[in-house]
């Protein structure tokens, strides 16, 4: 197979110096450096005005949304990419009936002529730019409301009002929206929900989540000894020691006895909608319900497995361990991301989470990431300076 271009000196203006070894693509091509003349660099760039520039803009920079800049791009990763899309790699895509045709020399040199021009300017900041400075403040912030009736930390100190903490945040959004929604009647809650959206509910979910668990500080007026007994037909769902397994179902260790009885008796009258539930609440009469709250009272709850949010100067961190300081990449097979459009990376990073876009690397550093994550690091990146990169040959010894 025909070897991928690293890139030649001569061809890329000063700015960072690498010197290493041939490398090995993902693809497992073996790379091995290669020398484009400037006949090369000008039949590269008439092939880029042909099929390129249409959607690219002249030169590699990009006017369209969502069209990447190519111009200072890395070389082999180019060439590597635009042979993905000549075999269909990307299935049904523009880009694959742009560069069919072309043969592998021909997508070699358009290539070449990428990496020569030089890198486009960085977006301006613009005046309320996306950066998460500290996503667990903004969340603290969002929780505060709650604090009242739950406790600045989520531990109910009411009696028949829930602690908070211990809580999958999935489940607790979810919970969030159902009272909204009219789905879990309260009147109460609904009122102080309307006007919470649905990120609000995910930071009021995440913030919960990360407090330290703790028992409820509420009196349990039932007979936890006897509800032990009891909750054995409940530890398929909610965990014998009351620790759920599953996001959908929330664990109750820990939690108000009075809210779990009252929720009880919600289910077994129909007030509270729930098929699963329905059935084994209405087998408990008021007393047994009591005794199965202060039974979960008494258990110990656990923190869910959640990680905590980073800042966007944290996520850049990690993602420059493989593109470069700033998105400078140095590494031949990974694309630079400095000063490329922000809008690209945004419906990138989003390919790459959803699994669109194959990539074992990028789907794990992005399946943790939300909108607002992605948005806050393409705004990161595109207003970066960009800067190209000089390969060094070392000299056998």
């Amino acid at each position: 197979m025909r070897t991928a271009l690293l890139a030649a000196a001569a061809l890329i203006a000063a700015g960072a110096v690498l010197a290493q070894p041939p490398a090995v693509s993902a693809a497992g091509d073996e790379m091995k450096a290669v020398h484009a003349t400037s006949a090369d660099v000008a039949e590269g760039k008439r092939v880029a005005e042909t099929a390129c520039r249409g959607c690219h803009g002249p030169g590699g920079v990009s006017d369209t949304r969502e069209v990447p800049h190519l111009a200072g791009q890395r070389a082999a990763y180019l060439y590597q990419e635009l042979k993905v899309y000549k075999r269909g790699g990307r299935g049904a895509n523009p880009m694959t009936n742009a560069v069919k045709l072309l043969s592998d020399e021909a997508l070699l040199k358009a290539a070449a002529y990428y990496a020569s021009v030089d890198p486009p300017q960085p977006a301006p900041a613009p005046k309320s730019a996306p950066v998460r400075a500290d996503p667990l403040q903004a969340a603290k912030a969002a929780a505060a409301a709650c604090a009242g009736c739950h406790g600045d930390d989520g531990v109910s100190k009411i009696p028949g009002t829930p602690s908070l903490v211990g809580l999958d945040p999935k489940y607790l959004a979810a919970a969030i929206g159902a009272y909204k929604s009219g789905e879990r009647k309260n009147d109460v809650m609904k009122a102080l929900v309307a006007g919470v959206s649905d990120a609000d509910a995910k930071s009021i979910a995440l913030f919960y989540a990360l407090q330290k668990p703790a028992k409820a500080a509420t009196p349990a007026a039932g007979d936890a000894a006897a509800g032990r007994k009891a909750a054995a037909a409940c530890a398929g769902c909610h965990g014998e020691q009351g620790v759920s397994a599953s996001a959908d179902t929330p664990s109750l260790a820990g939690q108000d006895s009075q809210y779990v009885a009252a929720a009880l008796a919600a289910y077994k009258d129909g007030s509270r909608a729930n098929d699963v539930m329905k059935g084994p609440a209405a087998a408990l009469d008021e007393a047994a319900a009591k005794n199965l709250a202060a039974h979960y009272a008494a258990l110990t709850p656990q923190a869910p497995r959640v990680a905590r949010p980073l800042t966007t100067a944290q996520l850049a961190e990690r993602c420059d361990r493989c593109h470069g300081v700033n998105g400078n990449s140095t590494d031949p097979r990974s694309p630079a991301l400095a000063a490329q459009r922000g809008d690209y990376l945004e419906k990138a990073l989003g390919a790459y989470r959803s699994g669109a876009r194959k990539s074992t690397a990028m789907a794990a550093m992005t399946e943790p990431l939300g909108d607002a994550d992605i948005e806050a690091l393409a705004a990161h990146y595109a207003r970066q300076k960009a800067r190209a990169v000089i390969y060094v040959p070392i000299p056998a010894k």
